[in-house]
C-alpha cells in the first residue's frame, strides 16, 4: 500500500468523530424544529384572537379598494423639499404600488410625466413627500393668475361617522411663484368665491425643482382614523386641464400602523420572534419583533477550552443550516406583503440571509397574522448538545492522535535513514564512493530510494564521463600547443624570410586545430539547447536526402557519393535542417574513412515499421569490440593521424536521432561486392 493510501486511511478514523456528533446534533435540531413549529401554530392562534379582538370595528383594507399607506414617525421632519430625512425612502421608488403615469402621447417619443408618493405621521401631522417626475414645471405668476401653471390639488374626505359634517369634503391647491416655502390655498380648481383664495397656514411645505420634475414636501394636520385623502398635478396643454393623480373615485384610505395592537402583541412574543398582521391588502396593519436573547461573552474573558467551543458552536450552526431543508423565500420587509404569493408555514429566508420558522393564521376581517421564530434561537437552545459531544469525544480523539503521532515518528525514522545513506554515499568533494542499499517498501519512500539509488549511479558514470573528458581534451590539445610553441621559438633564431614564413604557416595550422576542437566540444550542448526551440514540420524526406547527396558529390569529386530510392514522395514530420545536418555528419565520417575513389552511398526506403535512411561507405570495418560505443562522447576510431577530432560527430548524430523518435546504428556490410560500413537510420512518418 502507498504512503498515501496508508495516511488516508490513518486519517478517515477521525472522520467517525464529527459525523457521529453532526448525526446528533441534526437529530435533535430536526426535533427542536418540529415542537417549535407545533408551538408556534399554538401561540399564532392565540395572537390572531387578541389581533382580531383589537381590531373589530375597522374596516379592512381589500384589494380593490385603493390606500395610501401612512408609515410611523418617531421624530419630526425638516421641511425643505428634499427627502433625505424620511424613512426608508429610496429614489424613484417612494410609492408602494409603483408610479402612476399620465397617457402616452400619440407620438410615444417622450416619457410621459409620474407621480410618486409616501407618507408618513407623527401622530399630531401628516407628512407627504409628492414627486412629479419627466415634467418641468411652469410656475405661477401673481400678475397674470389666469396663465398656464403647475400645481397641486389635494382633497380629503373624513370617515362617514365624523360629527363635523361641514368637514366632509376639504380641498387645498398647492401653487409657488418660486421654489422654496409655500402655503397651502383653500379650495380646489373652479371652486368660486374668496374663501377658495385664502391661505390655510396649517397645511404648508416646501417646494424643489429636480432634474426631472419637481416635488414638494408637504404638512397637514393628521386627519382622523379611517379618512381618506388624494391628491394630483394639474396643467394645461393645448387649452386643455390635463395631470397625474391618485384615485378620486373614492379617494384612497389612509393605512396607519394600529400601535395599540402592537403595544399588546409585544409582551405576547417570546425572544427571537416576529408577528405582522397584514389586511387582506397585504398593508401591514401591525407588526412587532422582539430580539433574541443572546448573551455574547468578551473574548478576552474566555478560557482556551470556552473559545474551542465557541468555535465549535459556529461551525456547528453552518453545518445545520447546509442540512436542513431548503427555506422557501420570505416575506418582503416592504409596508406591503400579498398574503396568497407568500408560504403559509415553513423554514423562510429573508433577504439578508437569515433563516426563520413561519407559520400563519387567519384573523378576524379576512386579515392574516404571519408568526416568524428565529433559528438562531433554536440553535442556541441545541448548543449545549455541543458540549456533551465534544466530552465523549475527547479520549476518542487522544487516542487516534496518539496513534498518528507514533505513525508520524516513525515515517520520520524511515526518511531520516534515507538522509544517512544519501549522505554517505557522496564526500565532501562531490565523488561518488558508494551505492544506497536496495528499497524493500513498495510505498512513495522506498520509491524514492530507488530514484536515489538511480541517480548516484548516474552521477557515478557522469564523473567518468568528465574523467574521460578530462583526458581526451588534455591528449587532443597537448600536439597543437607544442607546435604553436615550438614554431614561436624557432620564429626567434630563423634567419631567412622563408624560415619565419614556414613557421609562421606550421603556427597558424596548429591554431586553426585548437579552433576546431573548441568548436567540436560545444557543438553538441549546443544542439541540445536547440532542441527546445525547433519547430517540427511536414517535409519530404527523399527529396532532403537526394538533394543533400547531389550537393556532396559537388563539393567532393573525389569520391563516388551516391543516391539511392525515390527522390519524391517520403513525406514525413520533422526537422529539414537537422536531417541536413545528420547526413553531413554521417557523410563526413565516411569521407574519412573511404580511400580515394571509393564508394559513398546515401540509401532512402519505405518499410512496414517506417523510413529507412541509411550511410553506406568504402573502407575498412569497424572493429569488433566497437558496439555502438562509436555514438558515445569522446569516442574516435581514427588512427591518431587526424588531429582536432573529439569524437563528437557521431553523437551529434544520435541526438539528432532521439529528437525525431528514431534510433541509429552501425555494422559492417558489403554493398555491390564492396566491403565497408552501414549506418542505419529508422524514422517514422509522424517524427
Amino acid at each position: 500500500m502507498t504512503l498515501k493510501r496508508q495516511l488516508l486511511v490513518a486519517s478517515l478514523l477521525m472522520l467517525f468523530i464529527p459525523w457521529a456528533g453532526l448525526q446528533f446534533v441534526l437529530e435533535l435540531d430536526d426535533a427542536l424544529r418540529q415542537q417549535a413549529g407545533e408551538q408556534l401554530r399554538m401561540q399564532a392562534k392565540r395572537l390572531a384572537e387578541t389581533a382580531g379582538d383589537a381590531l373589530i370595528g375597522q374596516s379592512p383594507v381589500t384589494s380593490d379598494e385603493p390606500a395610501i399607506y401612512v408609515d410611523t414617525l418617531n421624530r419630526s421632519l425638516n421641511l425643505d423639499g428634499y427627502p433625505d430625512d424620511w424613512p426608508g425612502y429610496e429614489e424613484g421608488a417612494a410609492n408602494e404600488e409603483g408610479p402612476i403615469s399620465a397617457p402616452a402621447s400619440d407620438d410615444g417619443k417622450t416619457s410621459q410625466p409620474a407621480l410618486t408618493w409616501q407618507a408618513a405621521s407623527d401622530g399630531r401631522h401628516l407628512y407627504l413627500l409628492i414627486r412629479i417626475s419627466n415634467r418641468q414645471p411652469v410656475l405661477y405668476d401673481p400678475g397674470n393668475p389666469d396663465a398656464a401653471h403647475d400645481r397641486l390639488l389635494l382633497w380629503l374626505k373624513p370617515p362617514s361617522d365624523s360629527v363635523d359634517v361641514a368637514a366632509k369634503q376639504q380641498s387645498w391647491r398647492i401653487r409657488t411663484t418660486a421654489p422654496g416655502t409655500f402655503y397651502a390655498v383653500n379650495g380646489g380648481d373652479g371652486d368660486p368665491g374668496e374663501a377658495s383664495q385664502r391661505p390655510d397656514y396649517r397645511v404648508t411645505g416646501s417646494w424643489q425643482s429636480t432634474r426631472s420634475g419637481w416635488q414638494l414636501e408637504l404638512q397637514m394636520p393628521a386627519p382622523p382614523p379611517g379618512s381618506r385623502l388624494g391628491f394630483g398635478a394639474r396643467w394645461t396643454e393645448q387649452g386643455e386641464q390635463v395631470g397625474v393623480s391618485t384615485a378620486t373615485e373614492p379617494l384612497p384610505m389612509l393605512v396607519r400602523p394600529n400601535q395599540a395592537l402592537e403595544r399588546q402583541l409585544e409582551p405576547r412574543l417570546n425572544p427571537g420572534q416576529r408577528v405582522r398582521v397584514l389586511e387582506p391588502a397585504g398593508w401591514v396593519r401591525a407588526q412587532q419583533q422582539v430580539g433574541a436573547e443572546q448573551i455574547r461573552p468578551e473574548f478576552d474573558q474566555l478560557s482556551p477550552l470556552e473559545v474551542t467551543e465557541q468555535i465549535s458552536l459556529n461551525a456547528l450552526r453552518a453545518l445545520i443550516r447546509f442540512y436542513q431543508p431548503e427555506p422557501a423565500q420570505a416575506p418582503g420587509a416592504g409596508h406591503k406583503i400579498t398574503p396568497e404569493m407568500q408560504p403559509s408555514e415553513g423554514l423562510v429566508r429573508h433577504s439578508d440571509g437569515s433563516t426563520w420558522l413561519l407559520t400563519s393564521e387567519p384573523v378576524f376581517g379576512g386579515r392574516t397574522l404571519m408568526l416568524e421564530q428565529s433559528l438562531d434561537q433554536l440553535l442556541t437552545l441545541s448548543g449545549s448538545a455541543l458540549g456533551s459531544v465534544i466530552a465523549r469525544s475527547t479520549l476518542i480523539i487522544v487516542g487516534l492522535t496518539l496513534v498518528l503521532l507514533g505513525y508520524a515518528s516513525w515515517l520520520s525514522w524511515r526518511i531520516t535513514r534515507l538522509q544517512r545513506a544519501v549522505s554517505a554515499s557522496v564526500d565532501d568533494d562531490g565523488r561518488i564512493i558508494g551505492n544506497l542499499p536496495p528499497a524493500k517498501a513498495n510505498d512513495e519512500l522506498g520509491q524514492l530510494q530507488r530514484h536515489f539509488s538511480q541517480m548516484v549511479d548516474r552521477l557515478h558514470g557522469y564523473n567518468r564521463y568528465l574523467e574521460s573528458f578530462s583526458r581526451r581534451l588534455s591528449h587532443e590539445l597537448k600536439t597543437p600547443v607544442a607546435v604553436v610553441r615550438s614554431s614561436l621559438e624557432n620564429l626567434s633564431h630563423s634567419e631567412s624570410e622563408a624560415e619565419r614564413s614556414q613557421y609562421l604557416r606550421r603556427a597558424s595550422d596548429a591554431t586553426d586545430r585548437l579552433r576546431q576542437i573548441l568548436n567540436g566540444m560545444s557543438e553538441a550542448a549546443r544542439l541540445e539547447q536547440s532542441f527546445d526551440h525547433a519547430d517540427k514540420e511536414p517535409f519530404d524526406l527523399a527529396e532532403v536526402a537526394s538533394q543533400a547527396t547531389a550537393a556532396y558529390q559537388g563539393v567532393d569529386p573525389s569520391h563516388r557519393i551516391q543516391y539511392v530510392g525515390p527522390e519524391q514522395g517520403l513525406p514525413m514530420t520533422g526537422s529539414p535542417e537537422l536531417i541536413v545536418q545528420l547526413l553531413d555528419k554521417l557523410v563526413d565520417n565516411a569521407r574519412d574513412f573511404t580511400p580515394e575513389g571509393g564508394l559513398i552511398q546515401v540509401a532512402l526506403a519505405s518499410q512496414p515499421d517506417g523510413l529507412c535512411l541509411t550511410v553506406f561507405n568504402e573502407g575498412s570495418a569497424l572493429p569488433d569490440n566497437a558496439g555502438t560505443d562509436i555514438f558515445d562522447p569522446f569516442v574516435s576510431l581514427r588512427d591518431g593521424h587526424e588531429e582536432g577530432h573529439l569524437g563528437q560527430g557521431l553523437l551529434i548524430v544520435r541526438l539528432i536521432a532521439e529528437f525525431h523518435g528514431a534510433k541509429v546504428d552501425a555494422d559492417n556490410a558489403t554493398e555491390g561486392g564492396v566491403d565497408g560500413v552501414r549506418f542505419r537510420l529508422t524514422l517514422s512518418p509522424n517524427g
